[in-house]
């Protein structure tokens, strides 16, 4: 196709990796991922065609300075990371190491072909802010670092400022996206991702664990709905240089998603309400509400998502059906 791009995309044999991959197979590109399978998965590439992608496992780091080192890329996609509160809470160095070195290799990487790059980063970069909604440019404020679930937030605005600092001083084209609960089929509940655990507690008839009261308020987005925005963004030249905000801003208590699973699936579950510590091992700060800002998302998108969360839960129940059949 004339206007296939070579495409590189770290952390590819993840979640949104693995659905990113697709949108730029449709679009025709030829992809290479870098992925060493720590939370990715070599599934979430199964089909793809042998020609149009090619999978190298490994680090960033390894990769780009070996079997990499001279190639040539039109764009990047920066998913490899450390991803999920547990894993965080239970693998602090892994994490901290893993955002901020990789995501310096890949930066470097970029600015040695002058290639559009996209950071993916997130929406506990925000930290403990109470302001709502979440706006790009709004303050952040974190809990002591005896918490070891800020390191990641840490970790992750590291990674801002090192892409925006690229920007400024070389013109690097990058695009920052700040993902809120982005969820739906293939994603895993292993790390702590609430959707996923509620459906897999759900369809196996056991109680749905709701943290607390259940009165903490998410914003959910369905991964097929962010995959496809992630490229249009990237090739809009106006984005280049900023941060945004990617999610969906209506809200809803875990108790109310939770209560939205077991009704979807006419799943004979119940909710029982649990401390955080009996899930995680210790305590865990949880805030109370977080909402995105998307002016300036929607300057950029303006459509709406195509999946509410009712159909988000059913494709994710097959989903997970299928992997256990």
């Amino acid at each position: 196709m004339p206007d296939a791009k070579k495409v590189l995309v770290t952390g590819g044999a993840g979640f949104i990796g693995g659905h990113l991959v697709r949108v730029l197979i449709a679009r025709g590109d030829d992809i290479t991922v870098i992925d060493d399978l720590s939370t990715g998965r070599a599934e979430n590439l199964a089909g793809c065609p042998d020609g149009q992608v090619t999978f190298l496992r490994g680090t960033v780091r390894d990769t780009l300075g070996g079997p990499l080192a001279t190639s040539h890329f039109d764009e990047m996609y920066h998913l490899a990371a450390s991803v999920g509160v547990k894993l965080v809470v239970d693998s602090p160095i892994q994490c901290i190491e893993n955002n901020v070195h990789e995501t310096s290799v890949v930066l470097r990487a970029a600015a040695s072909l002058g290639c559009p790059i996209l950071l993916a980063s997130t929406s506990e970069v925000y930290g403990k802010s109470e302001r709502i909604p979440f706006a790009e440019g709004d303050d952040v404020m974190y809990g002591a670092t005896t918490e070891p679930r800020w390191s990641y937030a840490c970790s992750k605005a590291i990674d801002e400022h090192l892409g925006l600092a690229w920007h400024r001083d070389i013109g690097l084209p990058v695009l920052i996206t700040r993902f809120f609960n982005t969820v739906g089929p293939g994603q895993r509940g292993r790390w702590g991702m609430v959707l996923p655990r509620f459906i897999m507690q759900a369809i196996a008839g056991n109680p749905l664990r709701v943290h607390g009261d259940g009165l903490q308020e998410r914003c959910f987005i369905d991964v097929r709905d962010v995959a496809p925005m992630l490229p249009r963004l990237l090739g809009d030249e106006l984005a280049h240089g900023t941060v945004l905000n990617v999610g969906n801003d209506q809200s809803i208590s875990i108790l109310a998603l939770a209560e939205l699973v077991i009704e979807t699936l006419g799943s004979s579950s119940i909710i029982e309400h649990v401390d955080v510590a009996d899930d995680y091992g210790r305590p865990i700060e949880d805030l109370r509400k977080r909402v995105p800002d998307l002016t300036r998302m929607r300057k950029f998108l303006p459509n709406p998502p195509a999946h509410n969360l009712h159909s988000t839960i059913l494709a994710t129940a097959d989903a997970i059906r299928g992997r256990a059949s």
